[in-house]
């Protein structure tokens, strides 16, 4: 089993694709999906475009059906959700399939959305995550950050180190054997920095700055920084659509 990381899809190669990719965005694309398909959502459906998210949403049952969309960490206009872990809850989405658009994460779930095994990750979900590559020892896994609008982003390279850290501790193999790319090892060390205030390290990020000049987002980032809260693994079981497997 191999292990890379690429800090944003554009980042991820031309040409081939990994045997499993794991799509990040801590804060807070990723986050939301686990905690949404925990509190019963039937599916997410991501999309890059929101032209294509509109088309799709309309052809669904209005009574089933969410539309979710954020840009620049605030909801969009007209949409019933933005992009908060909080506000997905069982009485808000449970039956519902919902259509979500971010500024960074759907773009990297978009980038690997041809992966044989596609699945998201989260600093809430990332030893279930880990748990389920393990199931299936893929040869070569390529960890897909979100970061910011192609920049890099530490909360994404933080879970992506976590990531790697639970996969080192269930092999039983060393970093060296295990990583694929120096992107790897840069984000286990930043997680070897991290790993007893991960809520410090979102704070510290840029976006969470960002999110935090916006507004009051402290339960969203206590929220987003809870690590393995969940064990849900939400994965790919149809072009862009995920659900619980």
């Amino acid at each position: 089993m191999r292990l890379s990381y690429f800090h944003s899809p554009d980042r991820v190669p031309a040409e081939g694709m990994a045997d499993a990719a794991v799509a990040i965005d801590v804060l807070r694309a990723t986050t939301t999906m686990a905690w949404a398909l925990h509190n019963g959502a039937e599916a997410i459906q991501a999309f890059a475009d929101l032209a294509q998210l509109d088309a799709a949403a309309s052809a669904w049952p209005e009574d089933q059906s969410l539309r979710a969309g954020e840009r620049g960490g605030q909801k969009l206009e007209g949409f019933d959700l933005g992009n908060s872990p909080l506000a997905v809850t069982p009485d808000r989405v449970s039956g519902r399939r919902i259509f979500m658009s971010t500024t960074n994460g759907t773009r990297a779930l978009d980038r690997v959305r041809t992966a044989p095994m596609l699945l998201t990750a989260a600093l809430v979900n990332r030893r279930a995550v880990a748990q389920r590559l393990l199931q299936h020892s893929p040869e070569q896994i390529w960890m897909v950050g979100s970061g910011w609008e192609g920049a890099y982003s530490l909360e994404d390279s933080l879970a992506a180190g976590a990531l790697a850290d639970a996969l080192l501790e269930g092999s039983g193999v060393n970093l060296l054997e295990l990583a694929g790319n120096d992107e790897t090892c840069a984000a286990h060390a930043l997680w070897q920095q991290w790993k007893d205030q991960p809520e410090a390290l979102l704070r510290l990020a840029s976006h969470g700055q960002r999110l935090q000049r916006l507004g009051d987002h402290d339960a969203d980032l206590a929220c987003c920084a809870a690590l393995d809260s969940l064990t849900v693994v939400p994965s790919q079981d149809e072009p862009g659509v995920l659900r619980l497997s």
